[in-house]
């Protein structure tokens, strides 16, 4: 049984970064895709990033680029979410996916596996 669990959100004022960690469990990965999407109040979960784990290339929405930045330690079996210059609208509770086939997708309904969430809250 596949396993995800998010850590590392929090609260942070404007401009700070948070480093989030997904250790993933319960099959190998290496033909996965691993996604953080996120979720505000209100609206509907949107895509924030993405990873294959084989190659390690790496998609990001543009909302994002430039100061998230996602990585995978394949040795811990981990997908992290750098995140830096945060800003209020970052806001959301963020989650970690895992697409078995069909490489990345901005779809949440592509992914397979999903963990419980992490809340990320950045303060003005």
């Amino acid at each position: 049984q596949v396993q995800l669990v998010e850590s590392g959100g929090g609260l942070v004022q404007a401009g700070g970064s948070l480093r989030l960690s997904c250790p993933a469990s319960g099959r190998t990965f290496s033909s996965f895709a691993m996604g953080w999407f996120r979720q505000a109040p209100g609206k509907e979960r949107e895509f924030v990033a993405a990873i294959t784990w084989s190659s390690g290339n790496t998609y990001y929405a543009d909302s994002v680029k430039g100061r998230f930045t996602i990585s995978r330690d394949i040795a811990k079996n981990t997908v992290y979410l750098q995140m830096n210059s945060l800003k209020p609208e970052d806001t959301a509770v963020y989650y970690c996916a895992a697409r078995g086939r069909g490489g990345w997708s901005v779809y949440s309904g592509d992914y397979d596996y999903w963990g419980q969430g992490t809340q990320v809250t950045v303060s003005s």
